[in-house]
């Protein structure tokens, strides 16, 4: 790549040699051999794993590797049956964990195929669309306005072409194309004028060039090839539930060890205790704990995609849990990036218009009273010199959508609210001539013939200039001077309007001599005839000002970065809600001036950055972070990866982001939209929780497990549960009701809470006092049932008979007392009763299906001998569901006490 020729200084003559081209473009032939030896012209991702790689991984947790040990022993030791359960318990949780992960594959592959893009070829002298992605150095492309750039382009010719490189250069003014050689070879992108760059949008006019390079050879692709790094860390969850697993583990091997020596001494059946202790692991080992956190996950990124954001990467999952700012830009986030005329000035009156967006339906309002603006002269002019004056075009696409420059758009729509059609005045006016906008300028004009043989100039562009040349004014029907002081009244009504954050354009006209005469900008742009101001905006979104205010509650502070100027940035900050009147703003030539210690200094008092560049947001995010502030970034240019990569969360744009930026980024807004970021962090906040809820029920459950064997060991009575029981009892509570955790609703009053700590530990202290008491109960309730069955208070003592009576007593004790745990976990404070045993459908389903499970294992036969039970009488089932809902009362006592506490303390 380093002897690539450097095509803006290369005369088409010396492009179409090193290409081997022509104007004819080259065959099709030559294109297939082409292609197949510079490969498609896409930006090639990083290849992900295998579906084989995928399920192998599934294998690597800690906890898979004690419970394959488990079922190694177990096969060892001849017990089948407690290997082939353990063995279906690691394939299943395999299984769950794989078909996630590759969906979540899939899926990132399915939205980019989303954005592939056609291309129209000139091959062997003939016109053709293709796909993008079958575009070859050589091939001769036509461009057009609404368009993406298919590749990088050597143009050959260009009409009135304006491109939009902002997501290249961080420009938002559309790049004006012209096909001449450039001399210099160091140039910028933002001065190659004539190339045109892969990804880049065709704001205006047409073009014609030759593909010069294709995918990762275009200058988007060399970016994306930089930023693309190997993603192999772990999410801070992960790490936690490692370090978790490692030490149950050894706390496990301690037990049994245990348990062996003692038992072994007393009794000395070594045989026997090896197998109790072994049976003591399995309890001990939360083997659904892995399926179930990735399914918790998965269910949440499903709601989440619901609500408009698509997470690529499951750390964003936890971290927007724990956002403390969100920086969004304001176009299309906080605002409906759809450029609107609400406000209209003729005839010394100012007129509103309603309805934003670009439907063509509103109406107009003077005096608050309803106006039909072709009735009124001057108003019909104005509406209908900003649709002549014009190269955007609207169109319905299922959704309105302006093809081209958005404020054209803007003027467009006005009119035809007014019932005044683009394409039938463009028929009664048809254009002669165009002088197109130029920045020097600050205008635009276009020359039409009337329906009377005339010829007349339309003209539109900035106040101040369209003033200082017209001469005359249009009112009232009338034409008339226009005099100095006239004219500083108007300027004035233009600041006023400005003020409320529009962007104003002045629109005049000119009557044109009927003799032929050239049409520059000195012979038309002079002794203008002055009409009146359109004022537009684009228009906060409803649901955006919403969703800052519950951003507010939720103790997250909301900042607006945008490149608009430092009044509109204000006007629409405050309009949302963001800025106060006393609020900062600081705008990209104040972070020029400022050090990096400065800004540190000011950054957590800003509220609005105007006017910044995307270098600007890396340096925002850089100081945000340094106050240790958890940070969530928008953005949508390749020029924004660096501040997306930098961010904790960075959210790429679906609809207007590029691919580099959404692979740079943990989420995609698909609808771009502000509103689904807070509905993310939401959404962030409920999936923590449950997965929090789900770690404290499985562990709980299990270490009650573990201490109802241990214990029962310890005092010398039988053991009350043996493996396969123990094995059946994780596999039926620890899969459907865990698993319906994962779907429990948002807790009422989530974003009313500051955001958690990202340093808080999976089992807090809290967490961990009421696991001991939960296990302390199961322990109680399950050893006294089970002493009691087995005849231990009787004065005959036990009754080696009612043994197996009595582990199914213990059994089934077991298993109810984790169904009513399994509600009981919902909230940590708020009792059950209010929460609603109902509220959670999948809960009530799951508990059900784990119920009817556990009755067939205890009253059917063919299954009473696989796992040594025994039908229980009506009487002994009430007395276990009597011991079991010990649990639920206990802790709802325990509840009450922590309410009452907490209402004293405040």
């Amino acid at each position: 790549m380093e002897n690539e020729p450097v095509w803006h200084t290369m005369s088409i003559e010396s492009v179409e040699t090193a290409l081997k081209t022509g104007r004819l473009g080259i065959t099709p032939e030559e294109a297939k051999r082409r292609l197949e030896e510079f490969g498609p012209n896409i930006l090639r991702e990083k290849k992900g794993p295998s579906a084989l790689t995928i399920f192998a991984s599934q294998f690597k947790n800690y906890l898979i590797l004690v419970l394959v040990a488990a079922a190694i022993i177990a096969l060892f030791l001849g017990d089948f049956t407690d290997a082939l359960v353990i063995i279906v318990v690691i394939i299943l949780n395999a299984l769950l964990g794989f078909f996630q992960e590759y969906r979540a594959e899939k899926s990132i592959e399915a939205l980019k195929k989303l954005t592939a893009p056609h291309a129209i070829v000139i091959r062997g002298g003939h016109q053709e669309e293709i796909l993008a992605s079958e575009l070859v150095p050589g091939d001769l492309v036509l461009i057009e306005t609404g368009e993406r750039v298919p590749a990088d382009i050597r143009l050959l010719e260009s009409t009135s072409l304006e491109i939009d490189e902002s997501l290249l250069t961080g420009e938002s003014i559309p790049a004006k194309k012209k096909a001449e050689r450039l001399e210099e070879k160091r140039l910028p992108i933002a001065d190659r004028k004539n190339m045109a760059y892969m990804g880049t949008i065709i704001t205006r006019g047409r073009g014609i060039g030759y593909v010069v390079s294709t995918g990762m050879r275009t200058e988007i692709g060399r970016i994306a090839e930089l930023i693309q790094t190997v993603e192999t860390e772990e999410t801070p969850l992960q790490v936690k539930l490692r370090d978790l697993a490692k030490k149950l583990t050894y706390a496990v091997i301690v037990i049994c060890l245990i348990v062996f020596l003692i038992g072994t001494l007393r009794e000395g059946h070594v045989f026997d205790m090896f197998l109790n202790a072994v049976g003591l692991a399995v309890a001990a080992i939360p083997e659904s704990l892995p399926a179930v956190v990735t399914i918790t996950l998965a269910l949440g990124v499903q709601r989440m995609v619901k609500r408009n954001a698509v997470i690529r990467k499951l750390p964003a999952v936890q971290t927007l849990g724990s956002a403390t700012i969100i920086c969004s830009d304001k176009t299309g986030t906080f605002t409906r990036n759809e450029m609107t005329v609400i406000k209209l000035y003729v005839n010394n009156s100012i007129f509103d218009v309603t309805n934003v967006g670009y439907e063509p339906k509103g109406k107009f309002y003077h005096n608050n009273s309803v106006i039909d603006p072709k009735q009124i002269p001057s108003l019909k002019l104005l509406l209908t010199i900003g649709a002549l004056c014009n190269n955007a075009k609207l169109e319905k696409n299922g959704n309105w959508r302006i093809i081209g420059d958005p404020t054209e758009g803007a003027l467009i729509v006005a009119a035809e609210k007014a019932g005044l059609k683009q394409k039938e005045l463009s028929e009664q006016y048809p254009r002669i001539a165009e002088i197109p906008f130029e920045s020097e300028r600050k205008l635009m004009s276009t020359i039409h013939e009337t329906p009377q043989g005339t010829k007349i100039a339309c003209i539109k562009g900035a106040t101040e200039v369209v003033l200082n040349l017209s001469s005359k004014i249009y009112t009232d029907g009338q034409i008339r001077e226009l005099t100095s002081k006239e004219k500083e009244e108007l300027l004035k009504i233009n600041q006023n309007m400005a003020s409320d954050a529009l962007r104003v354009l002045a629109l005049a006209y000119r009557e044109l001599p009927t003799e032929h005469q050239e049409y520059t900008s000195e012979n038309i742009e002079k002794d203008l005839i002055f009409v009146g101001f359109q004022g537009m905006l684009d228009p906060p979104r409803d649901e955006a000002i919403m969703a800052v205010q519950t951003a507010k509650k939720a103790g997250i502070k909301v900042v607006m970065i945008t490149g608009d100027n430092e009044f509109t940035a204000k006007s629409i900050a405050r309009k949302l809600g963001l800025l106060e009147r006393d609020g900062k703003v600081l705008t990209g030539a104040d972070l020029e001036k400022m050090s990096d210690a400065q800004l540190d200094e000011a950054v957590q008092e800003v509220a609005v950055y105007a006017r910044v560049s995307p270098e600007h947001k890396l340096r925002i995010v850089n100081s945000l972070k340094k106050k240790n502030q958890i940070v969530a970034m928008t953005g949508d240019g390749v020029n924004d990866a660096p501040a997306l990569r930098k961010a904790d969360i960075g959210i790429a744009m679906g609809i207007t982001g590029t691919d580099v930026a959404k692979e740079a980024s943990e989420m995609i807004l698909i609808d771009d939209n502000f509103a689904s970021i807070v509905a993310a962090v939401e959404e962030g906040r409920t999936i923590y929780n449950n997965i929090k809820k789900t770690i404290y029920y499985l562990l709980s459950t299990n270490v009650g497990e573990i201490l109802t064997i241990f214990i029962g060991l310890m005092i010398g009575l039988p053991i009350p549960l043996v493996a396969v029981q123990i094995l059946w009892i994780n596999l039926v509570t620890d899969s459907f009701p865990a698993l319906a955790l994962a779907a429990d609703p948002a807790e009422a009053g989530i974003m009313l809470h500051r955001p958690r700590d990202p340093l808080e530990p999976v089992i807090t202290r809290r967490m961990f006092f009421n696991m001991i008491f939960v296990a302390t109960v199961m322990l109680v309730s399950t050893l006294l049932l089970y002493s009691f069955v087995l005849g231990v208070f009787s004065p005959l003592g036990i009754s080696y008979s009612n043994l197996d009576t009595a582990r199914t007593a213990a059994f089934t004790n077991m298993v109810f007392l984790q169904l009513f745990h399994s509600f009981i976990v919902r909230s940590e404070r708020e009792s059950v009763f209010k929460v609603g045993f109902f509220s959670n459908k999948y809960l009530v389903l799951g508990t059900t299906i784990s119920l009817l499970l556990q009755l067939a294992v205890v009253y059917l036969p063919q299954l009473q001998t696989l796992f040594h039970t025994t039908p229980l009488s009506v009487f002994e089932l009430v007395i276990v569901v009597l011991a079991s809902s010990s649990l639920l009362f206990s802790t709802e006592v325990v509840k009450f006490y922590d309410r009452r506490m907490a209402r004293y303390e405040k």
